[in-house]
């Protein structure tokens, strides 16, 4: 074996995953331009502190609805024809904010290109799952998230830079003209990359049985997650405001761009060798590792007051990736075999219902003070992450032993 298939072997890629991970960097870098200024810019056209909470809300409810007919597509037309419907209607969200610059078309067009990130996952899940062993699994959804976090880090910076020079409103929208071009070019790419592969069994044809795929074991890790996500997502759409708006002296654009490449540095540096130890050793300790550094950031946020203080903050939020890639292995482990996507989908549609609620209740909670929000959203990570140390499993599902 030569020294590039002994690389390729490590880190768990096939031509099917490369042909995936191209595809992540080409439409995520366009989703990601404006994604995270997507509060600045509806405080811009005239919306307040309940519209960024929903659209905090819709961000997880979304996601939660998504996932279930993003399993169902992978599953019942292949990974290639369902990412290919999918970009279409990220695409038509594109359009939607470029043409009309109102706070409520921000809304409905958010509903359409937030399709990306939310369908395509159990795809690149189940793929993932078919074409690796379970000891490669964790590396192979590291590599997934690892490349993920390049356009998570270069967006922003980009976006960051079309605001300060054409303003927050005309900025965001020149950025989002660049996400539809780069999504036009993910379009023609992922035909040419990813097979045009066959589903072995048909999908589930109801609710009922996808969440009836969800293993006891699955359960209990979603207890847990459901908790984390709370905490994650009460502040999430206030970080931007606290950071922009709140603290005693503000940063600008460009610095909280930067402030999230430092954030995707972070992750990106712990990734490989946090997947190497994982798939060896057992996933649960760094799955209670990373609900710990959820648990963790909110009460840095709250004492940053200045950019350099906020550089920790963020350097924490980047840590919270350390067992992401593992806890999202561990689901496709304790998944029924022959429909992991679909047990996936159900799996982040049971949980992110919930969590859309969390992000309603932030906004509520950002009203009263913004150190409450965040101080709450501490308590939420801290019991989710004792109750995963308590009643978590780390045993993976035997090959057929659940049945749909």
């Amino acid at each position: 074996m030569t020294r590039s298939e002994r690389l390729y072997a490590f880190l768990a890629l096939k031509p099917e995953t490369v042909g995936l991970l191209l595809l992540v960097i080409l439409v995520g870098l366009g989703e990601r331009l404006a994604e995270r200024f997507l509060p600045i810019y509806l405080l811009a056209l005239g919306g307040g502190p309940w519209v960024i909470g929903l659209l905090g809300a819709m961000n997880n409810l979304l996601s939660a609805l998504y996932s279930v007919p993003g399993g169902y597509l992978a599953e019942r037309f292949g990974v290639r024809k369902s990412l290919v419907i999918i970009n279409l209607t990220a695409m038509t969200g594109y359009l939607v904010v470029i043409l009309i610059p109102r706070w409520e078309a921000v809304l409905v067009g958010t509903v359409l290109f937030l399709g990306w990130s939310a369908l395509s996952l159990p795809a690149s899940m189940g793929l993932i799952a078919k074409v690796l062993p379970s000891n490669k699994r964790t590396m192979g959804v590291t590599m997934h998230s690892l490349v993920k976090r390049i356009p998570m880090a270069l967006g922003p910076v980009i976006g960051g830079v079309c605001i300060d020079h054409y303003g927050e409103l005309v900025g965001i929208r020149v950025s989002f003209v660049i996400a539809l071009g780069l999504a036009l070019v993910g379009l023609f790419a992922q035909l040419q990359l990813i097979p045009d592969d066959r589903p072995a069994k048909a999908p589930p044809n109801s609710l009922g049985k996808m969440l009836a795929l969800l293993t006891p074991e699955m359960r209990r890790l979603l207890v847990a997650d459901i908790l984390i996500r709370f905490c994650e997502h009460m502040p999430y759409a206030f970080v931007v405001v606290w950071c922009m708006k709140v603290i005693a002296q503000p940063v600008s654009a460009v610095e909280f761009g930067l402030l999230t490449t430092i954030e995707m540095a972070t992750a990106v540096l712990i990734y490989l060798p946090v997947a190497w130890m994982a798939d060896r050793t057992g996933k649960k300790p760094f799955v209670v590792i990373t609900f710990l550094f959820f648990t963790a950031f909110p009460l840095v946020l709250l004492n940053a007051h200045s950019f350099p203080v906020l550089v920790i903050a963020f350097v924490v939020r980047g840590l919270k990736e350390f067992g992401e890639p593992a806890r999202k292995a561990l689901i496709l482990d304790l998944a029924p075999p022959d429909h992991r996507s679909a047990a996936f989908g159900a799996y982040y549609l049971v949980r992110d219902v919930f969590v859309a609620l969390g992000a309603l209740g932030g906004a509520f909670l950002w009203q009263l003070g913004p150190e409450v929000n965040l101080i709450a959203s501490a308590l939420f990570g801290l019991a989710g992450t004792l109750w995963f140390a308590v009643w978590g499993r780390d045993e993976s599902a035997e090959e057929g032993q659940y049945k749909a």
